[in-house]
């Protein structure tokens, strides 16, 4: 029983359900509507969803246009990995045709057309695009959290990620303009925007694609919740000691050798909370004014007395 929960991470499934829904809402609610297209085969589809008059519903399109990215991500990451984007793209398509009222006999739910939509759409479309944004951004990075995608750039995304190391965000950023840019010139050919020009529309697109791009990165890296120190300093021992008594931090020394003056010493290297840079710098300034002192951000730290990300 214990192999079987851990073959089949629930957790990790669940919290894929949710942000597939949020960025369904962002993606359905908001953004369709307001025709300023993000990047991916979600842009692509609707491009196209605008180029059949609106008779293709969004998600069906992207749940279709998927299915051969799909096939080269299963190839590239791996069976677990290409479960997972199945599942997650599968259930994004079906929620975004679900919230708007697309799949025949649930009609009734048209999110898109509640009163608080069409009062952004017409008195506040900026606040709309940015809400988009952080639903589009905050989905996703939950989806990516939990080692899925949703397919179409978030694959090639992926694959970029593993290969080369580049970030998430940044690989989706590069791909998806010139998706934005293709969706633009569908717009204007087609006349779809009436009240906004086709160029300010894509201007908010590239704004929603950063915002979104940035947000999913945070979710991945998260917010910098410590700090790493390299003291050097003639009171080492002393510094060390009150990094260890007044903040129950520990501190190690590491044997070096400075160049400049050719003086071997001991550098002190210590890793503190936010709270507790204020507190080392002053324990640092009240023990050796002259003190050399460089301090890093942490995105992660795994031991005693630091909590572990997600």
């Amino acid at each position: 029983m214990k192999n079987r929960i851990k073959n089949f991470p629930v957790l990790d499934y669940f919290v894929i359900t949710i942000g597939a829904a949020i960025m369904a809402v962002g993606i359905g609610v908001f953004l369709i509507d307001a025709k300023v297209v993000p990047g991916g085969v979600t842009g692509i589809s609707m491009a196209l969803h605008y180029l059949t008059n609106e008779k293709l519903p969004v998600g069906f399109l992207i749940w279709i246009l998927n299915i051969p990215i799909y096939l080269w991500g299963l190839k590239e990451l791996g069976k677990r990995f290409g479960i997972r984007t199945f599942y997650a793209f599968t259930l994004n398509s079906f929620f975004i045709d679900f919230f708007r009222g697309d799949i025949p006999g649930l009609d009734i739910m048209r999110l898109q057309d509640s009163a608080a939509v069409h009062e952004l759409l017409k008195h506040d479309f900026f606040f709309l695009i940015f809400v988009a944004a952080a639903l589009l951004g905050g989905g996703l990075g939950l989806i990516f959290k939990f080692k899925g995608t949703t397919g179409g750039t978030d694959v090639i995304a992926a694959i970029l990620n593993k290969k080369f190391g580049i970030k998430t965000g940044n690989a989706m950023l590069m791909t998806d303009l010139v998706i934005v840019s293709f969706a633009g010139l569908v717009l204007q050919f087609k006349h779809v925007a009436q009240d906004k020009p086709t160029l300010v529309l894509v201007f908010y697109a590239i704004f929603l694609i950063y915002i979104s791009a940035r947000i999913v990165d945070l979710i991945i890296d998260g917010f910098d919740y410590a700090r790493s120190a390299f003291i050097i300093s003639d009171k080492n021992e002393e510094i060390a000691k009150a990094i260890i008594t007044n903040l129950s931090r520990g501190a190690t020394a590491i044997r070096t050798k400075g160049l400049y003056k050719n003086v071997e010493r001991d550098v002190i290297y210590t890793v503190v909370t936010l709270k507790e840079l204020t507190r080392l710098i002053d324990i640092i300034q009240e023990i050796d004014p002259d003190a050399f002192v460089t301090i890093n951000n942490v995105h992660e730290v795994l031991g005693s007395g630091f909590r572990r990300r997600l």
